[in-house]
């Protein structure tokens, strides 16, 4: 075998590689809120709204529906539990 392998593995930013489209990074810079949903024990991130009034979701497993509001004299928390 020799030394260096037959294909190119190429991680978007994983060793400075730099081909990540800006969808990409639009996607993981996206605000969000880690809730857990006390119906069915299960943590699920929450995402901002595109008007950036609110972080909405569902349980995963139930689809219990929850609307976190944006406010100026909000929390700065970004954890929350929804009973």
């Amino acid at each position: 075998m020799s030394g260096s392998p037959d294909y190119k593995l190429d991680i978007a930013g994983v060793n400075g590689g730099s081909d990540s489209s800006e969808s990409e990074q639009a996607k993981s810079e996206r605000p969000y809120l880690s809730v857990l949903f006390a119906c069915c024990s299960v943590y699920q991130r929450i995402y901002r709204n595109p008007e950036a009034t609110a972080y909405l979701g569902r349980c995963p497993r139930c689809g219990k529906p929850v609307k976190i509001g944006i406010s100026p004299d909000g929390t700065d928390a970004r954890e929350f539990v929804v009973h």
